[in-house]
């Protein structure tokens, strides 16, 4: 079973030429060089979007999003030009490099599923054996995924990367250094902040034959985040870690006998629980930057249209004039 929304646009943006839903963004194209990304509440697990969204849950992604692009910019120059409202960015239009970057630091989530299945590899990568669920891998590693316009994401190896002609070997080798760079600073601040960054995924884009990082990055939803503190002695008694990350909705989702296979249904989603992840989503953005968590006013619909016209406006006069 898929839940889709109606591919309409919500917004109707001057100069807008072209409109994408995804499972929990909308994305506006607006003349030859802007993007309009705006983060909705929505919640998807196992590449199906859930029946009911997660209040503030949008801000949180934008928010954290944003605090993470611009402590990686010396690394990398990312999309973002302007964040003109809690659940909105614009950044430059981009060509798409249609693979995302998967780095693994600990075995966990779907590396771990499919290593307590018999397998020991993953996307063309050797895992050692005699690993446990959250046990540290030797060193991080890429499985990068296909994104899938509908459907689930596809596993693939480097190797079929090049093979498929996606993208050159020299263009793959830096974007690679680029994720793994971008890993090991989000590592760090983690660190700082006494957690441990389990996992996450970048997706990247072109401009030219300039590699940018765009979308998202370090958030709940595209990263698996654990408490440091504890972690070792979990470990060594075979506890689960107390994460913070999207991974206990699709844990509750398993045990509740779905996994966004053919024929079966995504159980209720209690108000106790909608609310349950709302404050998980909060705790990980305090957790992560340090900064208290203000939650976002309603704007109409008129309102947005009028800000980010605006902010575009002023962002295509700066263009002209370099």
């Amino acid at each position: 079973m898929k839940l889709y929304f109606c591919c309409m646009s919500t917004y109707q943006f001057k100069n807008q030429t072209g409109f994408y839903q995804g499972k929990v963004r909308d994305v506006y194209t607006v003349g030859a060089h802007f993007v309009v990304m705006v983060v909705s509440d929505r919640i998807s697990a196992f590449d199906v979007v859930l029946p009911k969204a997660i209040p503030y849950k949008g801000q949180v992604l934008n928010e954290t999003a944003l605090y993470f692009l611009k402590a990686t910019s010396s690394i990398i120059r990312n999309w973002v030009l302007a964040a003109p409202l809690p659940t909105i960015t614009i950044g430059l239009k981009c060509t798409t490099f249609p693979v995302e970057m998967v780095v693994r630091g600990y075995l966990a989530g779907h590396a771990w599923r499919e290593y307590q299945s018999g397998k020991r590899s993953v996307c063309g990568v050797a895992l050692p054996e005699g690993l446990k669920e959250n046990d540290p891998l030797p060193s991080a590693i890429i499985t990068p995924t296909t994104k899938a316009s509908e459907g689930h994401d596809e596993d693939i190896s480097k190797e079929e990367i090049i093979a498929r002609g996606i993208v050159s070997i020299e263009m793959y080798e830096k974007i690679e250094q680029y994720a793994l760079s971008i890993f090991s600073e989000g590592q760090k601040m983690a660190a700082s902040r006494n957690l441990i960054l389990v996992d996450t995924k970048y997706e990247f884009g072109f401009i030219g034959d300039e590699i940018i990082l765009i979308d998202e990055i370090h958030t709940p939803d595209s990263s698996r985040y654990s408490y440091a503190e504890g972690y070792n002695e979990r470990q060594q008694k075979g506890e689960q870690q107390h994460q913070l990350s999207k991974e206990f909705v699709r844990k509750w989702l398993i045990e509740n006998n779905f996994q966004g296979k053919e024929g079966q249904q995504v159980p209720e989603m209690t108000a106790t629980f909608v609310q349950q992840v709302s404050d998980r989503y909060i705790e990980l953005f305090e957790s992560i930057t340090g900064n208290q968590f203000a939650k976002g006013k309603s704007y109409t619909k008129e309102e947005i249209e009028e800000v980010v016209n605006t902010t575009i406006e002023q962002l295509s006069a700066e263009f002209k004039g370099n």
